[in-house]
């Protein structure tokens, strides 16, 4: 491919913008890089985060500190089993006019920001994590038949706990689908937890400032989409996804064993996505296998179902991409 100078141009700004939201997040957050750059590349790529993990370990503030370092609005919504869907979205109430006239106007629910934290989501009744879907798919809110638009761009991440299941209400596939990826934050080092300790414990109150509007988040987004990516590339990201499906001839046999459903569309859209910007944040002009294979666990993670034999011996959905990764060959789908 021919770069011209000003793609080039464009390309390292864009790469020098990126560095400059990762560093002034990393102020705050200790550590966690793999997951922040994640966060960050699924936000460009107009996606949306589901993070796993146990409590204090950083979630909430991650997302507090994002919006802090982009010129966003940021609402935060704390998922309870009351929590009603007219809480997130909004509704009609009842106003009365001077001349003493009454009439509905719409009162706008906390969903109305551009990054949108939905803390423990799944302590929320389904029905109440239904109401999300609209927003995350269609960047809309419908209420009494009339549709709202929400302002652009619109990120939502989400956090949940792995290990307090009781009174929750797992999330569906469906909703599942919507997120971009899934990401799982690890417990912090030693070192880590150092930092961590002076950052809380001491004199010390480090605060992201505001690096980048969100006009530019949506130009770093078309840019990205600009990045090609060959046929035997996208076919072989197309193998990938083929392979999480137990009844395709590319099934890995891990698959076969332990899988009852595959990554959907979505997951291979968000694949390939997620590698063009990879390239780019590794000054490269095209789309690279190794970028497709480092983008499998975030975006497949959790758009696989395994059967009972999977469950029943603790097997991850991570372990059956790893097996798929390594057994699927390059030339998988190649013509000919």
């Amino acid at each position: 491919m021919s770069v011209t100078d000003e793609l080039r141009q464009q390309l390292d700004k864009f790469r020098s913008d990126f560095e400059r939201l990762r560093s002034e997040i990393a102020k705050v957050i200790v550590g966690q890089r793999e997951i922040l750059d994640d966060t960050l590349l699924a936000l460009i790529a107009g996606g949306h985060v589901l993070l796993e993990g146990v409590p204090g370990l950083g979630k909430t503030l991650t997302v507090r500190t994002l919006a802090d370092a982009l010129h966003l609005s940021f609402h935060r919504i704390q998922f309870t089993p009351d929590l009603m869907p007219a809480d997130l979205i909004g509704t009609n109430i009842v106003v009365e006019s001077p001349d003493g006239k009454k009439s509905f106007e719409f009162q706008q629910g906390p969903v109305f920001a551009n990054v949108l934290l939905a803390d423990e989501i799944n302590r929320a009744t389904p029905k109440t994590q239904s109401a999300l879907l609209e927003s995350m798919q269609e960047h809309t809110v419908t209420v009494a038949g009339t549709t709202y638009k929400l302002s652009e761009p619109f990120f939502v991440m989400a956090t949940q706990n792995p290990l307090e299941m009781e009174g929750t209400y797992p999330l569906p596939e469906a909703q599942l689908d919507r997120f971009f990826c899934k990401l799982l934050v690890t417990y912090p080092k030693v070192k880590e937890l150092e930092t961590i300790l002076d950052r809380t414990t001491e004199m010390l109150h480090p605060k992201a400032e505001a690096v980048l509007e969100g006009s530019r988040i949506l130009a770093m987004s078309e840019l990205a989409r600009q990045i090609p990516i060959s046929e035997e590339v996208r076919r072989y990201g197309i193998a990938l996804v083929l392979a999480t499906h137990p009844d395709n001839e590319l099934a890995s046999p891990a698959t076969k064993q332990y899988v009852r459903y595959g990554a959907s569309p979505r997951g291979l859209q968000a694949m390939i996505l997620g590698a063009k910007i990879k390239a780019i944040l590794d000054s490269r002009y095209h789309v690279a296998r190794e970028d497709l294979r480092s983008m499998a666990l975030p975006v497949l993670r959790h758009r696989m179902i395994l059967n009972f034999e999977g469950q029943a011996e603790g097997i991850s959905t991570d372990d059956v991409i790893d097996k798929i990764i390594a057994q699927v060959p390059e030339d998988a789908l190649s013509k000919g």
